[in-house]
């Protein structure tokens, strides 16, 4: 199918063919008709893109600390990676999609296939969308008015926030397509609008719905125009649905407005707010989100859980409902607001004419009509990105998931092993596109079923989210594949439970399953696994790990999805320490902070652990500290002896005869012999990289830890 993409890096958009989403539980499957450009939203982007490096950090000040504290920590050259990765990947456009459902994903109630729905939906062929962004079009309304619908929801919220009532004055700035819409919903909601925008045929369109204006370019001062307009009251509020960086707009707004009038900012302006314009007048200020309650939460919108009616009377998919039928009702009327027409393929033309600024509003993007062939066409999964190779003895890979640490750290430590890289894939397939272009790989698709169906592949690495991992293990070794699966292994006991029942079937045939426990293959760690080896005496470990605060919203905290933090990442350094210490773990306590002692605390944990050679443990996993600080430390007491690695930047010796320093790049490339060792099993059948029994062992440790944690 067909798909817009932008880069960040450069601003260039493209029309690029990438593979059909699957349908996912609890979303829709759409086939696209029309999608309309947000030009304001979508201008800002592309600006971005095409902005010089110093620019961009101009624009992302909070981002460039960030940036200078990895440097601190991490050193200049891995952050220069990570920055110019982060630019490299493409940015799929969009959120404004009209279509057609063409299949109902699990838990789905209220839609039906053939279904014609609005949602926030990327400009793409076909789109899968979380069924509370969706709403069932009227059959009154056409598909290009039905494209309007996600922006006139974001008019609508800030309106809702506003609260006008009948015969109210209210002024709008920046009469864009937000703009305009927000005129007709207050027009039809029974108020008096006065619109002020420098752009003519702007202005000109406002009066056409029936709105009083202000042309700010031709001189006239909305001041003493919202002045004649209020009967020198003041008007009762403003919504400024503009873009600037600007904080006069807002300063006006407080000027315009009565004694405890309403200001609602929908769009984007300055705010050095003057406390003399609001304390005065006691005015109301609001930031308007996007469309509605729900927007940004997952339980909403990626988990489906709908807020009580009775409580939450407009969400974001309610308020869709409201514009349709508003739309349907007559009461507004999108399709006078299109200024342009695109077919699909002239989506570059049509992005051009939004980043010159030239004059335009509402540009509506027509999609190909299905023919005989085209469905099956626009729904193929797997695309080839280049011709296959022909080299038989190297070992025959595939690559499930394409997210970040898949694309920077996986796919080119896989390719640096000469295996024969043959299929990436990933839920959405843009994603999969941009890493296995970038990385070689011969094909990218969104369908794991028939990764594991292909004959020819030989193992399968897995990358995805931490909810996914068991499951995707089984599959692959059900279906004979060798495995190489990100940490963690699994979530839950139960899920350690069926991978032991698919292993213990697997490991007759010699499949090789590993897990990508990276600290163990540091060279670092290498080397102080040696010199303890020298020893005959217990240790005394200590990890401390400066892990950084993670929002609770983050997937990875989701109980389902990521497991939390200490199954999810703390699991590296058990592992570290068992294997260091070389013996069975006998005993386990975990203490934590606690929900409520402050920022990170629910992550900020201290393990400790017992070995039954009489070795003791201890990881000090800590999200309340600050990420300017270095975020791993391993010390090792031994027989009079220490030894320390400092973020894998780092080794230091004390005491030991012969050894003093040692320094070497970070833990990339304990993921590059991870790796490295996994696929010489694989070729040589030379066993595990690492001990099912180690692995059994971590995995089930972390997991108590987990458990006990969040008790």
């Amino acid at each position: 199918m067909l798909q817009i993409l932008q880069s960040l890096k450069t601003g260039k958009v493209e029309l690029a063919e990438v593979p059909a989403p699957a349908v996912a539980p609890g979303c829709l499957l759409i086939r696209t008709s029309v999608s309309l450009i947000s030009a304001g939203t979508e201008r800002m982007l592309i600006d971005f893109g095409r902005a010089n490096w110093l620019d961009k950090a101009r624009q992302q000040p909070d981002k460039v600390r960030q940036v200078l504290d990895k440097v601190r920590t991490d050193g200049l050259l891995p952050t220069v990676a990570a920055v110019r990765n982060k630019l490299d990947q493409p940015l799929a456009l969009g959120y404004c999609n009209v279509g057609e459902v063409i299949a109902v994903g699990a838990g789905v109630a209220g839609f039906a296939v053939g279904d014609r729905v609005a949602s926030n939906g990327k400009h793409a062929e076909i789109v899968t969308v979380p069924s509370l962004l969706c709403a069932r079009i009227p059959d009154g309304v056409g598909d290009e008015e039905a494209a309007f619908t996600v922006v006139g929801a974001i008019a609508l919220q800030g309106i809702r926030l506003a609260q006008p009532t009948l015969g109210e004055a209210f002024v709008v700035m920046g009469l864009g397509l937000i703009g305009l819409l927000t005129v007709q919903l207050l027009l039809a909601n029974g108020c008096r609008v006065l619109g002020i925008d420098p752009d003519p045929g702007k202005l000109s369109r406002a009066r056409a719905l029936g709105a009083d204006t202000v042309d700010v370019a031709a001189g006239e001062d909305p001041l003493a125009a919202a002045a004649i307009f209020s009967r020198d009251r003041g008007v009762d509020g403003v919504l400024l649905t503009l873009s600037t960086e600007s904080a006069e707009p807002m300063h006006q707004a407080a000027q315009m407005c009565r004694q405890r009038g309403r200001i609602v900012l929908v769009g984007v302006t300055g705010l050095e707010l003057s406390r003399a314009d609001f304390y005065e007048k006691e005015l109301n200020f609001q930031v308007s989100c996007s469309y509605g309650p729900g927007r940004y939460d997952p339980e909403y919108e990626d988990k489906g859980h709908d807020y009580p009616f009775g409580f939450v009377r407009w969400t974001e998919q309610r308020n869709f409902e409201a514009v349709l039928d508003m739309m349907a009702g007559g009461r507004i009327a999108p399709a006078s607001l299109v200024s342009h027409r695109f077919d699909l393929a002239q989506c570059e033309e049509a992005y051009e004419l939004i980043a010159s600024r030239a004059a335009s509003l509402g540009v509506v993007l027509r999609y190909p009509k299905e023919g005989l062939d085209a469905p099956r066409a626009s729904l193929v999964r797997t695309i080839s990105l280049r011709p296959a190779a022909v080299d038989s003895a190297a070992p025959v890979i595939a690559l499930v998931g394409a997210g970040n640490y898949a694309g920077q750290v996986l796919a080119p430590a896989l390719r640096a092993t000469g295996a024969r890289l043959k299929s990436i894939t990933s839920a959405g397939g843009v994603s999969s596109v941009h890493v296995g272009r970038k990385h070689d790989f011969e094909e990218a698709g969104t369908d794991l079923t028939s990764v594991l169906q292909d004959a020819e592949i030989d193992a399968v690495v897995i990358a995805t989210r931490h909810g996914a991992h068991a499951r995707q293990v089984c599959a692959a070794l059900r279906a004979g594949k060798h495995v190489f699966v990100e940490k963690p292994l699994a979530l839950t006991l139960a899920e350690l439970a069926d991978i032991e029942v698919a292993y213990a079937a697997a490991e007759p045939t010699g499949r090789v399953l590993t897990v990508g426990f990276n600290r163990r293959f540091a060279p670092q760690v290498q080397r102080m696994k040696a010199l303890l080896s020298t020893m005959n005496e217990p240790v005394s470990c200590v990890v401390t790990v400066n892990a950084g605060h993670i929002p609770e919203q983050h997937w990875t905290q989701d109980v389902d999805q990521g497991g939390g933090r200490i199954v999810g990442e703390a699991c590296h350094f058990i592992d570290l320490l068992r294997f260091l210490v070389g013996h069975p773990i006998e005993g386990v306590q975990a203490v934590t902070l606690g929900k409520g002692a402050g920022r990170g605390a629910g992550d900020t944990v201290s393990v400790t652990l017992r070995f039954v050679d009489g070795s003791i443990g201890a990881v000090h996993y800590f999200a309340n500290g600050s990420k300017a600080f270095p975020k791993e430390r391993i010390e090792v007491f031994c027989g009079g002896r220490i030894l320390q690695i400092d973020n894998f930047r780092r080794m230091s010796g004390w005491g030991w005869p012969g050894f003093k320093r040692l320094n070497l790049w970070r833990q990339d490339k304990g993921t590059q012999a991870c790796v490295h060792a996994f696929l010489d099993a694989v070729r040589h059948g030379t066993g595990l990289p690492i001990p099912w029994e180690q692995m059994h062992e971590v995995a089930r440790v972390s997991i108590e830890v987990a458990e006990a944690a969040r008790a």
